[in-house]
């Protein structure tokens, strides 16, 4: 059987690894082993991360929807009761949203939220 170089494979992988770990610190941006164990972290906790913002996102839409609910004199769980009493299917993004530019809008479904509840 014959030999196999693996030189130009080689080259091709570590020109990939050396490009995503281009403006890392010191040698993990220049030389092939630590710039390889960068980058495999690297991608791990971005993998991680994408799935985190759908996290974080949701806390912000709740957060900013319970503040607007409570200054019309509603709980944010007695808001989204109320709405879902209603049959309003909005979901917490587009609430949010209209919470900060659309208050009046907001208002009339903290209004509708607030009759349905009794």
């Amino acid at each position: 059987m014959p030999r196999v170089k693996k030189a130009l494979n080689a080259r091709k992988k570590h020109k990939k690894v050396l490009k995503l770990a281009k403006g890392y610190f010191g040698a993990k941006s220049k030389l092939f082993r630590p710039a390889n164990e960068a980058v495999m972290r690297a991608l791990r906790y971005a993998y991680v991360g994408r799935k985190l913002r759908k996290r974080d996102f949701r806390k912000l839409w709740i957060a900013r929807i319970n503040a607007a609910s409570r200054m019309h004199g509603l709980s944010y769980s007695r808001f989204i009761n109320g709405l879902k009493k209603a049959n309003i299917e909005i979901n917490r993004k587009m609430l949010s949203e209209m919470a900060i530019h659309d208050p009046e809008g907001f208002k009339k479904l903290v209004e509708i939220a607030k009759e349905n509840l009794n």
